[in-house]
């Protein structure tokens, strides 16, 4: 889809970080914009902040986490712009980073809810309309590096999840020879608001705590959200599939493939290797 003026985007997870970036960028390549998030005072803040510099724009509450309320998403954006041509599953938690097996059920619910099930969702909700348009369409499943090679936290676990669900339908779409593209964007580390969002669940946890505020600290010199809005807009551009910073190699990967491919157990490592490109 190289051309966005005067078609209609939907982005999720859109009332701050990444979300709102994305939706401000469209907006700039001309675009009508859904903005969707859970927030319903914050979301329709960034919508009109858009409409104030010129923009098309509406704020909606939904929980990605809630087929029906996704369903109702699409139905307002129909009901509204009469068609739909981009939809970003941006929405995202991190969640904790103990033992797997010490983690309580409503955190392996709450991060699969919304990381995983929020883009099946969107996946169900709008797939079904961008195919029946026949024209020109795109799908944006934002995932992360940590959901390529090997990952331990439920965090990674649920963007291994996306990574497989949106390999999955871009061949089920290839092989329809459908007008519908996929893009899966795996940025690294981005400096949003999603570490305040934990550490605002853990203020009664210190070594929990001790955790989060490490991880913010190292957030401060990562890419700014804009930086991934402009991925996704070269993605959607380009028809690509896999998205990871161009400035970054993952030495990772190479260890987790040749693991698999020599049927060898990983070694402990105790965190991602990621080195810049000289």
């Amino acid at each position: 889809m190289e051309a966005f003026t005067g078609k209609v985007a939907v982005v999720t997870g859109a009332a701050n970080g990444i979300g709102r970036a994305l939706s401000e960028r469209l907006a700039r390549e001309g675009m009508k914009v859904v903005l969707a998030d859970v927030n319903a005072v914050k979301v329709e803040e960034a919508a009109a902040a858009l409409r104030a510099a010129g923009a098309e724009a509406i704020g909606v509450q939904s929980d990605v986490t809630d087929a029906d309320s996704v369903d109702a998403l699409a139905a307002q954006t129909l009901e509204r712009f009469g068609r739909v041509h981009l939809v970003c599953n941006n929405a995202g938690v991190l969640g904790p980073f103990g033992p797997l097996w010490e983690t309580p059920l409503e955190d392996w619910q709450r991060i699969m809810g919304v990381n995983f099930w929020g883009a099946v969702h969107g996946i169900r909700s709008f797939v079904p309309h961008l195919l029946r348009q026949d024209e020109e369409t795109a799908l944006v499943n934002i995932a992360s590096i940590a959901g390529l090679g090997l990952g331990r936290t439920i965090y990674s676990i649920s963007k291994h999840a996306v990574v497989a669900l949106t390999e999955g339908l871009y061949l089920q779409l290839l092989g329809q020879e459908a007008r519908l593209h996929v893009s899966l964007i795996c940025p690294v580390f981005v400096n949003t608001g999603i570490v305040e969002t934990e550490r605002a669940l853990n203020r009664e946890q210190p070594d929990v705590m001790a955790g989060w505020n490490a991880l913010a600290e190292r957030l401060q010199g990562a890419m700014a959200p804009e930086g991934v809005a402009g991925m996704v807009v070269d993605a959607v551009r380009k028809k690509q599939l896999y998205v990871i910073p161009d400035d970054y190699v993952e030495d990772d990967f190479r260890l987790w493939a040749n693991d698999l491919i020599e049927r060898r157990n990983p070694a402990f490592r105790t965190s991602l290797t990621i080195a810049k490109r000289q």
